[in-house]
């Protein structure tokens, strides 16, 4: 209810303008005491047995977390961790802080249920971030830190962009996620083929192993964020480059760069298209890591994620944790509750007593 009367106004704004809004919104009511309750009486779920999932050595009270995007300077971590979601993923962050394209650069696309943008990892940077999520103290769920390289920095040197962040960041991330399929900085997407991607996937586990030295405990998990655009080809590539690399995941997927189907006028607009025109393509990338792994890799299932549904079909594809974003725009925190209680309702009707018993059933039918 709260979210349809604020709706229509956030609608009449500008796209970032909205979004800026309800982040440094979200951030500063998380600093007057009594809000966080609030936020969780409103928007919270509460936990199930059924729903949790142990994954990369972290607890998840249920698969449903945030994707990367929403909150690129961790400024409402406070707040959205009250909303119900189960995980935060933060950024993306560059090394050094960058202003992105230039504006309009988020568009909505209303009868699609879609965005697009082209924001270009605008961010404040990695120390930015790092002494913002240093003065929070003890978050109550796992949080993901997303990072990429600098606009400016050359795909040769990108490796040494990842290792900063890195660098930066370790201590206050639960596990990272290495962004190489924006389809808004220049040339990042070359970094996941070839040469390129297995080089890159080895300094980052140099950096992580490194760090794990330095601060102390096991390295971090890292997972890595692809394209859903690539051919069947390429994933193969892919996702053998990352099993041999040791990384801990994949994230399935990024925006597409396709325009399918689309009716609103906004689809001329360059950039990543992310919502419900997503749905089917990133649950096939799902269900094609998944089957070239052998379910080996654990999978986050992102894009288009609007229904429990959705989430599920993800989830019986092979993902093992799930993230909305896009959805959020649409319909409201809320949405996190409606997923969780449809979840509920899908594991009875098929026999299972446990989401996980549920990932990858498609491969066993």
């Amino acid at each position: 209810m709260l979210y349809k009367i604020a709706k229509p106004f956030l609608f009449r704004m500008d796209p970032e303008a909205a979004h800026h809004l309800i982040i440094d919104g979200m951030g500063g009511a998380a600093k007057v005491p009594g809000i966080k309750p609030l936020l969780s009486a409103a928007w919270g779920v509460k936990a199930t047995p059924d729903l949790e999932v142990d994954l990369f050595g972290l607890h998840f009270s249920h698969p449903i977390g945030l994707a990367a995007g929403l909150d690129k300077n961790a400024k409402a971590v406070a707040g959205l961790s009250s909303t119900g979601l189960s995980f935060l993923e933060v950024g993306t962050v560059t090394p050094k802080g960058q202003q992105g394209n230039e504006q309009p650069r988020l568009f909505r696309l209303p009868p699609d249920e879609a965005l697009i943008n082209r924001m270009g990892f605008n961010n404040e940077g990695a120390d930015a971030m790092a002494d913002r999520l240093g003065k929070l103290g003890r978050r109550r769920i796992p949080l993901a830190v997303n990072i990429g390289k600098n606009k400016a920095t050359p795909n040769e040197n990108a490796a040494d962009d990842y290792r900063a962040c890195l660098q930066k960041l370790y201590p206050h991330g639960d596990f990272f996620v290495v962004n190489i399929s924006s389809p808004n900085t220049p040339d990042l997407r070359a970094l996941q083929h070839g040469d390129e991607l297995r080089t890159l996937l080895d300094a980052v586990n140099d950096e992580m192993e490194k760090q794990a030295q330095r601060h102390g405990g096991l390295p971090k998990p890292i997972l890595v964020k692809i394209a859903p655009d690539n051919t069947d080809e390429q994933l193969a590539y892919m996702a053998d480059a990352i099993v041999q690399s040791g990384m801990s995941g994949i994230i399935a997927t990024n925006t597409t760069i396709g325009r399918d189907g689309l009716t609103h006028g906004n689809k001329a607009e360059t950039g990543g298209l992310s919502g419900r025109p997503l749905t089917n393509r990133s649950t096939e990338v799902i269900r094609a890591v998944y089957s070239l792994t052998k379910g080996k890799l654990p999978i986050i299932g992102s894009g288009g994620i609007f229904t429990a549904d959705d989430a599920y079909d993800k989830i019986r594809a092979g993902a093992s944790l799930v993230e909305v974003y896009t959805a959020l725009i649409y319909k409201g925190p809320g949405v996190v509750k409606e997923i969780h209680t449809g979840l509920r309702e899908r594991l009875k009707r098929d026999g299972f007593s446990r989401i996980t018993q549920a990932v990858g059933a498609d491969h066993r039918a």
